[in-house]
């Protein structure tokens, strides 16, 4: 007998079949599924949760700037200063006619190296010579006029001791010989200084040295007096002077004894040394300077005066302030500043005083060499700012 279809059991049996039955655990896995399901969903919020937690926490790093500081460290040296110096003869003189007249003959030239008292020009002075012949005559008559005086008020003299005259005659004739002794006197002095005149009919040099300018010629008239051109000037080039103006800024470091360093144009690459001579000790108002004298031996003659130098100063360290790197420079409306951080990781902003500018750094004041200055510091930073310190050196 062929099997029967289940589908064609009856209607109860079938449906009975058809009823679903719920395996053993299935509720049991159930709740592990949702509980797994409960954590996958709260891990994944928390680590959600966490990594925004560390994007604020970044966020706030970086809202704090970081910022690297340097420390100044003082100059081994102060460098140096450069300034024009004006070279000048130890000893210069020029020299003038102290009486009119021509001039007669002139034995030096300019360059000629000439000794104390040797004859430069002379002259020929006609009227002086005149004037010491008028003056001899003058003395002449005023000495023979004394004697005249003298002869008489001896003979009065006695005439009174005889009681032949009086008083008053006597008197008189005293005060004539007075008069006349007074004449002799003036005569006599009168004479001496046309004498001392003749004298300087010879030009002469007044000390060892070269003729550096020679403005006469033969039968040239000349006058006496401070004429604008001299007729002839003597240097003494065995040592020269040069005088340099010093900035008032620098004034401090003139000290006695100091030697510095000097090149003139017509030999480059050669440097000449020098002493410190001299300091006026005040600035003049009108330059703001303060003139310096300094000393050095020219036994050679290869310097010559009225010249220019350059003139290296040495300085001491920290005249110049502090040395500061062009990269911590800041361009703001007060001027040139530097951003410091001070000890609670603050900006603290600082104007500077620029002594000088050396191109990869500058000389300034207005900061010490204990504060800590950003290096190239963010237009942003500001007064107050917290920063980060990242590293000093």
């Amino acid at each position: 007998m062929p099997d029967k279809n289940p589908d064609d059991s009856p209607g109860p049996v079938r449906e009975q079949m058809l009823r679903y039955e719920k395996p053993a655990g299935l509720k049991r896995w159930g709740i592990l599924a949702l509980v797994a399901a409960c954590l996958v969903a709260a891990a994944g919020i928390g680590l959600r949760w966490y990594q925004g937690l560390e994007t604020r926490e970044w966020t706030d790093d970086q809202a704090v700037p970081t910022v690297q500081v340097i420390r100044l460290a003082p100059p081994a040296k102060g460098g140096a200063l450069n300034l024009p110096g004006d070279i000048q003869a130890y000893s210069n003189a020029p020299i003038h006619a102290q009486v009119s007249g021509y001039v007669k003959a002139w034995h030096v030239d300019i360059g000629a190296h000439v000794k104390k008292g040797q004859l430069l020009a002379e002259l020929d002075t006609p009227d002086l010579d005149g004037q010491v012949q008028q003056g001899r005559a003058d003395l002449t008559s005023a000495v023979s006029a004394q004697k005249l005086s003298a002869a008489t008020a001896q003979r009065w003299n006695t005439l009174f001791a005889q009681g032949a005259v009086s008083r008053q005659d006597k008197d008189i004739k005293d005060a004539d010989l007075d008069a006349k002794n007074a004449a002799v006197a003036a005569a006599r002095a009168n004479l001496y200084s046309l004498q001392a005149k003749v004298g300087f009919k010879r030009l002469v040099a007044p000390f060892d040295g070269i003729v550096t300018s020679r403005a006469v010629d033969v039968g040239a008239l000349v006058t006496s007096g401070m004429s604008a051109t001299p007729l002839f000037t003597v240097s003494d080039q065995t040592k020269l002077r040069i005088y340099v103006r010093v900035p008032q800024n620098y004034a401090s470091a003139i000290r006695p004894g100091m030697k510095v360093t000097f090149t003139v144009p017509q030999y480059p690459g050669r440097e000449f040394d020098a002493e410190l001579a001299a300091s006026a000790g005040a600035v003049d108002a009108a330059s703001g300077t303060m003139l310096v004298q300094f000393v050095t031996p020219n036994p050679d003659g290869v310097l010559q005066p009225g010249g220019y130098a350059q003139i290296s100063l040495p300085l001491p360290s920290g005249i110049h302030g502090v040395r500061i790197p062009a990269t911590a420079l800041m361009f703001r409306d007060q001027g040139m500043m530097v951003a410091t951080v001070d000890d609670q990781n603050h900006v603290r902003l600082k104007v500077l005083n620029i002594l000088r500018d050396l191109g990869q750094s500058v000389d300034a004041t207005g900061v010490t060499r204990a504060d800590r200055i950003i290096d190239n510091p963010a237009d942003s930073l500001a007064e107050g700012d917290l920063v980060a310190v990242a590293q000093a050196k």
